[in-house]
């Protein structure tokens, strides 16, 4: 007689139909995701275990066991840093310019440590390519990332660098045609444990999730919001509400809209263009408004008791002085 093999009770509970399946407790996600990234899981079992998940869409309960999983099995120093900023969707409307909002908050003394994964949905640019193209090489491994906050405030590390099972996983979307639950956890990692986090998701719906994931995980601060394209990235035409997590206490933001009309899709992403923004203030009003919108946010996560137009003329300003020289001539 064969044995059932023991990841199969992961799967029955999210797959025995409408009536008899119920999602996972955050013990249970934590155990079925250790198995996965232990590799003692079968691949037909681990892509019907994602798709299930998918289709029933995955509970914050499942989201904090799954992060608490990854967390068990990266081993990452304790380095300073003061806000995480997670980077999975990629650009393909518009360059960019979340990017140059956490250049400028890294030159105004903000250790910003993003992570990412690039290359798993077509026709998009990522964080870890722009960088590079900018001059910013992402780091290899926890100590060249050390190494680069204390240079420049500044850390981008790839997610295959830390996390080479999630990595993986990221990158079936292909195969699925659909994303996977791995690319709402891993904007929750927080690795470094920053005491400030920075999401953002696409669907609306998913904004509730990751705010109250991330309290469950016990992060001090957190800011969510829809982004432009996924990243966290101020839409200046649209109406930004951020769900917030302070100590505990949730809570809801709104910023209203900073410009009127849609803009329209960029034909082509040029680099040279964030590189000339930055360098030499050649950027149009969309651009402008979409860095320091971003910063504004980030800004009202570290200081929830400032007002709004305050968090956006201290943005002003640490773009107004970011270091110019920081990306290089093209």
């Amino acid at each position: 007689m064969s044995l059932e093999h023991p990841f199969a009770q992961y799967v029955r509970i999210l797959g025995k139909g409408k009536t008899g399946s119920r999602s996972l407790t955050e013990d249970e996600a934590r155990e079925a995701m250790g198995m996965i990234l232990r590799g003692e899981v079968q691949d037909v079992q681990l892509g019907a275990f994602l798709m299930l998940l998918r289709v029933k869409e995955e509970s914050y309960q499942e989201l904090a066991g799954f992060v608490r999983a990854v967390r068990d099995t990266v081993s990452a120093p304790s380095i300073p840093v003061d806000l995480d900023w997670a980077s999975y969707a990629g650009k393909r409307r518009q360059l960019p310019w979340y990017l140059l909002a956490a250049l400028a908050l890294a030159d105004s003394g903000v250790r910003v440590f993003m992570h990412g994964a690039a290359g798993h949905t077509a026709e998009r640019v990522y964080s870890e390519y722009v960088l590079e193209s900018m001059g910013v090489s992402p780091a290899k491994n926890w100590q060249d990332v050390s190494e680069k906050l204390d240079q420049s405030n500044f850390a981008y590390l790839p997610l295959s660098a830390f996390s080479p099972q999630l990595q993986r996983m990221i990158d079936l979307r292909n195969e699925f045609g659909l994303r996977s639950p791995v690319h709402t956890l891993s904007r929750l990692l927080n690795p470094l444990a920053a005491p400030y986090s920075l999401q953002s998701i696409f669907h609306p719906a998913y904004a509730e999730n990751h705010q109250q994931a991330a309290a469950m995980l016990g992060q001090a601060h957190a800011a969510v919001f829809k982004g432009e394209a996924g990243e966290a990235e101020r839409k200046p035409e649209a109406i930004c509400r951020v769900k917030m997590v302070h100590c505990g206490e949730l809570s809801e933001v709104e910023w209203p809209k900073l410009i009127d009309g849609r803009q329209d899709k960029q034909e082509t992403l040029n680099i040279d263009d964030l590189v000339n923004a930055w360098r030499e203030d050649k950027v149009e009003e969309y651009g402008k408004l979409a860095i320091i919108g971003t910063i504004a946010i980030a800004l009202h996560l570290q200081s929830p008791e400032l007002d709004q137009q305050h968090c956006l003329d201290r943005a002003d300003n640490i773009w107004k002085n970011r270091d110019r020289t920081r990306l290089a001539s093209r």
